[in-house]
């Protein structure tokens, strides 16, 4: 009875080591497939019937809201409570992201938030230049954070930038502020803070017609 006990526990250490350690051993480089659902903050692929939940930037979706597949750049953050995916539509992206996140105090959320509200080739020219104060302008992002952004990346980030992917119109409808609203609340913003952030840029502007355009100033907005 006591090696049927402990044969079982060493099972279940196996089994649980396991599932433990695989994400640890799993490298996404990336994935590619059908984009089954798209929002400006999520998007759902399809690999051979298998589906992944992603999480962009406003930057990607600029990118991909037109088209029904294509592949995204990964990184996998394995967290205690779970793990998430992050894509990008190019490398370069990516690249920032990563550099991003290896700077005390911004997490993967903040980089994305940094992704959705400025263009990547913007980060990388206000690090370059000692920028703060746009780097300050993204929420979550402070000015000792700003600085030392700054300070420990100015040598890392590459001298050439990324190039600006244009956004795509979108007709004004009904669903285009609603679009806007479930961006802003992805990215961790406050649904009531999200929509005055939202009220007041379509007070100021009626006639704004990109969705991309609309939660950028929201963003700078709040």
């Amino acid at each position: 009875m006591q090696k049927i006990f402990t044969r079982f526990s060493v099972c279940m250490l196996v089994i649980y080591a396991y599932f433990r350690l695989i994400p640890f051993l799993l490298m996404y480089a990336y994935l590619q497939g059908k984009f089954t659902y798209k929002s400006p903050a999520q998007i759902y692929i399809d690999v051979n019937g298998i589906g992944f939940e992603v999480n962009i930037s406003l930057h990607t979706y600029s990118a991909i809201q037109n088209i029904a597949e294509g592949r995204l750049f990964i990184h996998m953050q394995v967290k205690e409570d779970g793990h998430s995916l992050f894509g990008f539509f190019d490398k370069e992206e990516k690249d920032i992201f990563l550099l991003l996140i290896s700077v005390s105090g911004v997490g993967a959320s903040t980089a994305r938030m940094m992704l959705s509200s400025t263009r990547p080739d913007e980060i990388t020219k206000a690090i370059q230049l000692g920028d703060v104060k746009l780097l300050e302008r993204v929420k979550g992002i402070g000015k000792k954070t700003a600085e030392r952004l700054v300070l420990e990346l100015k040598d890392k980030v590459g001298k050439q930038t990324t190039g600006s992917l244009g956004g795509v119109s979108i007709p004004i409808a009904n669903t285009i502020e609603q679009d806007a609203l479930i961006a802003l609340t992805a990215l961790g913003i406050s649904r009531i803070q999200a929509e005055q952030s939202i009220q007041k840029i379509i007070r100021t502007e009626p006639d704004i017609s990109k969705l991309e355009e609309l939660i950028k100033k929201a963003l700078k907005a709040i």
